[in-house]
C-alpha cells in the first residue's frame, strides 16, 4: 500500500479509490491515497444519467477516480463523487496513479537493499520527486535521460542516487512517440536515381544534429513513395526534427532539380 502524504484529501481533489461495499441508497469506497480511507460516494453523485441499480455503473473492488466535494476534518469522513469526474481527468488521473505506483515499488525496493526506512524512501526520494516534477516517474525518467543530476535538482540525499541510477535503468523504459509522413521525390535527370539517394540519406545526417533521442526511418513503398517515420521523447522533439529535415531535403531537392512532395500521415 502506497504511504498517504497527508491524511485527509482536499475537496475538489481527484483521488483514485476501490469500490468497497454497495447499497440500494449509495456506495462505501477506499481512497488508495490515503491510506485505504473510506468515502461515502451518494447514490445522486454516481452518474449523471437516470440508472435502475448503482451497480449499472459501478461493482465491488472496481478502481475508479472520484472527486471529492466534502471534508469533515473533525470527524474525518468524506463524501465524493463519480459523475463530477470528466473522462479527460479520469484518465489522467489514473495514469498519473500507476506510475506513482511503480515509483513507489522501485523506491520502496532500493529502501529495502540498502536498509533504508519507508518513512525514508517518502520523504527523501518520491516526495521530493512529486514536489519537483508533479509526476515521480517523469523524476525517474528524466535521471535516465540526463543522469544524476536529474536526481540532485530535485533535492535527493546524494547516497540514494547511485543505487536510484542502477535500479531505474533496469525499471524505467522511457515512452516514445513516432510520427511519420509519405515523402514523394520524382526526377527526370540521367541521374536523378542518385540524386534521389543524396537526399534520402540526408534524412538521418539531420536527425542526428538532434542529439540521441531522435531516430528516423526512411523505406520505400515504391518509387516516387517513400515512407519518413521520426521516433522521440515527446512530440515537441519529434516535430522539431521534422521541420528541420524537410527544410534539408527541399534545399537539396531545389538544388539538384528533384520533383519533391510531402504528406504528413494523420495521428
Amino acid at each position: 500500500m502506497v504511504k498517504a502524504r497527508k491524511e485527509l484529501p482536499s475537496v475538489g481533489e481527484y483521488v483514485v479509490a476501490t469500490v468497497d461495499k454497495i447499497f440500494d441508497y449509495g456506495a462505501y469506497v477506499k481512497l488508495d491515497e490515503y491510506n485505504n480511507l473510506e468515502a461515502y460516494l451518494p447514490w445522486s453523485e454516481v452518474s449523471t444519467r437516470w440508472i435502475r441499480s448503482i451497480r449499472d455503473v459501478i461493482r465491488e473492488g472496481q478502481k475508479i477516480v472520484v472527486k471529492v466535494i466534502r471534508v469533515n476534518r473533525h470527524r474525518k469522513t468524506v463524501d465524493v463523487s463519480l459523475k463530477k469526474v470528466p473522462d479527460s481527468d479520469r484518465r489522467r488521473k489514473m495514469l498519473w496513479w500507476k506510475r506513482y505506483v511503480k515509483v513507489a515499488k522501485i523506491i520502496e525496493l532500493i529502501a529495502s537493499k540498502t536498509g533504508k526506512s519507508l518513512d525514508e524512501a517518502y520523504s527523501d526520494v518520491i516526495w521530493k520527486l512529486e514536489d519537483a516534477y508533479g509526476d515521480p516517474m517523469y523524476g525517474l525518467e528524466e535521471a535516465v535521460l540526463r543522469g544524476p543530476d536529474a536526481l540532485r535538482e530535485a533535492g535527493i540525499p546524494e547516497d540514494w542516487i547511485e543505487p536510484i541510477m542502477q535500479e531505474v535503468k533496469r525499471h524505467v523504459r522511457i515512452r516514445k512517440v513516432r510520427i511519420r509522413g509519405i515523402l514523394f521525390l520524382r526526377s527526370t535527370k540521367p541521374y536523378g536515381v542518385e540524386d534521389i539517394r543524396k537526399i534520402l540519406l540526408s534524412i538521418p545526417e539531420t536527425a542526428v544534429k538532434h542529439g540521441g533521442d531522435v531516430k528516423t526511418r526512411v523505406y520505400t513503398l515504391g518509387a516516387p513513395r517513400y515512407v519518413v517515420e521520426i521516433e522521440a521523447i515527446d512530440y515537441k522533439i519529434a516535430e522539431k526534427a521534422l521541420e528541420s529535415i524537410l527544410e534539408t531535403i527541399e534545399d537539396m531537392a531545389k538544388s539538384l532539380g528533384v520533383e519533391m512532395r510531402f504528406e504528413r500521415e494523420k495521428k
